[in-house]
């Protein structure tokens, strides 16, 4: 028990500290994970004896196991059949793409034709844990290549259980015994191969009738007793009973849990099961990062460093050489080919999974198993460097088309927008429809396109090149919008806007409170918040729905408006770059006390009725053009 404590204690503190450090570093979590148990693994040997180390293993791998069962909560069937042509299509030529490849290159180092086609199905599979996971902190779920890559992991996720099928006839001997072997391996050793395929297909059908029919009025039974304890128990029920049914078979227990998900994705339940799931799934998909870092075997590596490098990077690039075929065939352009082909060029965890699967099938010897456990491991390690070089070509790719295609500028209006998403469109409407001319730029050429075809007119190029902006008559404009998705792109823009025209007015989009200090450092003349208005207007329609007349509501609203307006003002002057809020005294102290004076003057302005006059404390509000030493109005809306 103290032995076990104590790993617990250097895994915990080492995450605390390598993981956050990874995040601010850009690099994210999942290296951060893998980093960590590197550390205490290889380099420092204090992750624990083999055997603790299969244990903990073994406990980790239900992160992967949750991860799925959540993945499988958000697809119900009917969107399943909506994918069908991108799984069927797309995800289909990656793997017997991949496969035919590596099962290829197997051979023509000699290996045998049932060992080739083994290591092409267990290496065309990618990390549906770290890509997920990245992607999503990097908001890339919902780009084009995002959501080509989701289709690709879920299809190889599912692609497993013909896998698992197919192995027991690639095997040419008789399993291996192991002393550890359950009954449910060893009743499975003892089959044939085409028996233990039907048995392994007859399991996954008995999770989806599981699934169907038996977990929703077992937790509706449950759920009736108004425990939350048992809420959680049911849920965690729900994912270890499947996954020890699949296990007693030998089958993948993340594949059974994936399947009971999509069977419960339109159960009144699912929200309930997701928010009793989700925190296990984090904890545990955390260590099992750090599992997979811990368990490398870097012993052999030292022995044989170049060969392990080697094939590793060979295998990366015939994933990645498919894996752009492919998103040529399919007209994935630009950044969204380089994300599908270097977000998915690693193997998977559900390799560790096949190779176990396979070693035990006699079809792969345990050197070469070992070897290719290493190979796997360094591939995923590799995964995140990955998504950092797919960022960087993105860059290149999206400079060189800008300076290549960018949009000649046949007029040069006082208005220049620079950005026309969801933000800029709305502004742009309102100014041309009020009789004003206006020159849009984005570097989105398909926004450009879309509004052309509303009848709208805009130049595609990048607004923060100078010569661009030169273009676009910087030197006459009396006003620049700087609206860009990107808060570091419409910095860079107002930085050398003011540089050049210091006399021009620019109005920016904020996405956040730091955003508008960085801007009012910045100069901006006028800083919108790009929610606060709609937000303030949610706020006035709860008030309404609470009793307020609406002339009440109105008045809370315009005050709250222009004292926030004023506030922001006080707080940029003791905001610091690159200081947290929170560690900043000065700006937590004017916070507090800002936040309290906002409170009385809302509670007292209709303390005596709705008659009552206008409060003195709208008129303690910086004037319009107040702050005239410095430049810039922060947070005007």
């Amino acid at each position: 028990m103290e032995t076990f404590l104590l790993i617990a204690t250097v895994y915990l503190m080492t995450m605390v500290i390598a993981v956050p450090l990874s995040a601010r570093l850009g690099l994210g979590s999942v290296l951060g994970y893998l980093v960590s148990g590197i550390v205490i693994g290889p380099v420092l040997g204090i992750a624990g004896s083999a055997g603790e180390m299969a244990d903990l293993q073994h406990f980790a791998e239900f992160g992967v196991v949750m991860m799925l069962f959540l993945i499988g909560l958000e697809l119900e069937p009917q969107a399943l059949w909506q994918m069908r042509k991108r799984l069927l299509g797309l995800a289909s030529m990656q793997i017997l793409g991949t496969v035919a490849l590596l099962a290829l290159a197997a051979m023509a180092l000699n290996q045998d034709w049932h060992i080739a086609v083994t290591l092409g199905m267990i290496l065309s599979l990618s990390s549906t844990a770290i890509v997920l996971q990245t992607l999503s902190e990097k908001a890339l779920m919902q780009t084009p290549g995002g959501r080509s890559a989701f289709a690709v992991l879920l299809t190889q996720d599912i692609a497993v259980i013909p896998m698992l099928a197919l192995m027991p006839l690639l095997a040419t001997r008789a399993p291996i015994a192991d002393a550890e072997e359950h009954i449910g391996e060893a009743f499975m050793h003892g089959l044939p191969g085409w028996a233990a395929a039907l048995v392994t297909l007859g399991a996954v059908a008995a999770v989806v009738l599981i699934g169907q029919y038996l977990i929703r009025p077992l937790f509706r039974w449950v759920y009736a007793a108004r425990l939350n304890e048992l809420d959680t128990a049911v849920a965690l029920l729900i994912v270890v009973g499947i996954a020890s049914l699949m296990e007693f078979v030998g089958l993948s227990p993340a594949l059974g849990t994936f399947l009971a998900g999509v069977m419960l994705a339109g159960s009144e339940f699912r929200h309930e099961l997701e928010g009793q799931i989700a925190p296990f799934k984090g904890l545990l998909l955390g260590l099992f990062f750090i599992t997979v870092g811990a368990g490398m075997d870097f012993q052999l590596f030292l022995e044989r460093p170049v060969t392990v490098l080697g094939v590793t990077v060979v295998i990366i690039a015939i994933k990645a050489l498919v894996l752009h075929l492919i998103a040529r065939l399919t007209g994935l352009r630009g950044r969204d080919r380089t994300l599908f082909t270097l977000s998915l060029a690693q193997a998977g965890e559900f390799g560790f999974v096949l190779i176990s699967y396979a070693v035990s099938l006699a079809i792969l010897p345990r050197a070469l198993a070992q070897g290719f456990l290493l190979v796997i491991a360094l591939s995923m390690l590799a995964t995140p460097l990955l998504f950092i070089l797919s960022d960087f070509i993105s860059r290149r790719i999206a400079e060189e088309r800008a300076s290549d295609i960018a949009d000649e500028i046949e007029e040069q209006q006082p208005i220049i927008i620079a950005g026309v998403g969801r933000f800029g469109q709305v502004l742009n409407r309102l100014v041309t429809m009020s009789g004003f001319k206006t020159t849009v730029l984005d570097h989105d050429l398909e926004v450009i396109q879309l509004m052309r075809r509303f009848g709208f007119k805009g130049y595609f190029g990048d607004p923060t090149r100078p010569e661009i902006l030169t273009a676009a008559g910087l030197d006459k404009a009396r006003v620049l919008v700087a609206a860009l998705d990107d808060p570091e792109a419409n910095l860079r823009l107002i930085r050398y806007a003011k540089e050049k025209r210091p006399d021009i007015v620019v109005i920016a989009r904020a996405r956040d409170r730091v955003n508008v200090f960085q801007l009012y450092a910045a100069r901006a003349d006028h800083i919108v918040r790009e929610t606060f208005d709609s937000s303030l207007r949610a706020g006035r329609y709860v008030l309404e729905n609470l009793g307020l007349s609406p002339y009440e509501a109105s008045e809370l609203e315009r005050i709250f408006y222009r004292m926030d307006r004023a506030h922001l003002r006080q707080l940029a002057e003791v905001w610091k770059p690159g200081v947290p809020m929170e560690e900043n005294r000065d700006y937590m102290t004017l916070t507090r006390d800002l936040n309290r004076q906002l409170e009385n003057v809302l509670m007292e302005r209709f303390a005596h009725g709705p008659s009552a006059a206008p409060i003195a404390a709208e008129q303690d509000e910086v004037p319009e053009h107040g702050l005239a030493a410095r430049p810039g109005r922060p947070g005007g809306r």
